[in-house]
């Protein structure tokens, strides 16, 4: 009588001869065949693997078919709904980012810890109309109350100066960085390491930089020359500093000349920007020029004064 090893030897050797003729057949162990009551043992032979190859393709054409939906959706950049998503935040969202500009510290990158690549437009776009608003009433205030103190002073409504102060921060607030994105584009070319950031996240980070100006130019309407600068220099620092903290992730990486000069024409701007606020809608007038009184001039003693009479009026 075989013992239990030389069956399970035969059995071994049947089914390798059984593969060899037929390397498709599907098998199945033994210990399958054993499986205890209650439970299911399914057998998987080379044709098994279709059902999970099923499932993938189904979800990357689910996928497939959502992204060519959202790029449909996508409207064209000439449509007011392009902007409109530029403008879809809270006020939450809109203060958390107020806060992180007046409020710079290093290592703490205004990008990524409050714009989070959700820039918006909304919060640049009042914060500059604000600013321009205060510089004009504020600069007008100022000769109003110069003109209290000093009743030689002429005032007259300068209107012309909303004109200039939305101009000049507008402008300011756009070309400025335009013209850093432009050039941070151009140096990724030479330098692979250097990612900057998009045109949006840029103009935010100018936009919400200016912030700080706003309570700034309110105080300067305290006639005190010395005081308005000591306000101006601590506003022009803060807004700097998250300037320079800012955008030294995306300079460092560049050489060390290049990265000084940059982080000093940001600054240098900036201060200008200040500096021509102050002189501009702030500036002291002179009293009011009065023209003199007319002099009379005495002649000498001895020259005698002729009585001449008009010819219309001699006697004929």
């Amino acid at each position: 009588m075989a013992s239990a090893d030389e069956l399970t030897f035969h059995e071994f050797e049947e089914a390798t001869n059984l593969l060899a003729e037929t390397p498709d057949a599907a098998t199945t162990s033994r210990s399958d065949q054993l499986t205890p009551q209650g439970h299911v043992a399914v057998a998987v032979g080379s044709g098994g693997s279709y059902g999970a190859e099923d499932e993938v393709e189904e979800e990357s054409d689910k996928a497939a078919l959502l992204q060519e939906k959202q790029q449909r959706q996508q409207p064209g950049f000439w449509t007011f709904s392009y902007y409109q998503s530029f403008f879809d935040v809270d006020t939450s969202q809109v203060l958390d980012r107020i806060k992180g500009s007046l409020l710079p510290r290093p290592g703490h990158n205004f990008v990524r810890h409050h714009l989070r690549n959700r820039p918006d437009l909304y919060g640049p776009f009042w914060i500059c109309a604000t600013l321009a608003f205060v510089l004009a009433v504020t600069g007008n205030l100022t000769l109003v109350l110069a003109q209290r103190r000093d009743p030689s002073i002429h005032y007259s409504p300068q209107f012309h100066k909303v004109t200039v102060a939305g101009i000049s921060i507008y402008c300011y607030a756009w070309l400025v960085p335009l013209a850093l994105w432009g050039f941070l584009r151009w140096r990724k070319g030479v330098q692979e390491r250097m990612g900057p950031y998009t045109f949006l996240e840029t103009v935010c980070i100018y936009g919400y930089s200016l912030f700080v100006f706003i309570p700034m130019v309110v105080l300067w309407l305290i006639p005190v020359p010395w005081l308005q600068w000591l306000f101006g220099a601590l506003a022009l620092g803060l807004s700097a500093a998250g300037l320079v903290f800012t955008l030294w992730p995306v300079v460092r990486e560049d050489t060390r000349l290049v990265a000084t000069v940059l982080l000093s024409v940001v600054v240098l701007l900036h201060a200008l920007l200040a500096m021509g606020c102050k002189l501009y809608f702030f500036q002291s007038l002179p009293p009011e020029n009065v023209a003199p009184p007319p002099q009379i001039t005495s002649l000498p003693s001895n020259i005698a004064l002729s009585p001449t009479l008009p010819q219309s009026l001699a006697p004929s």
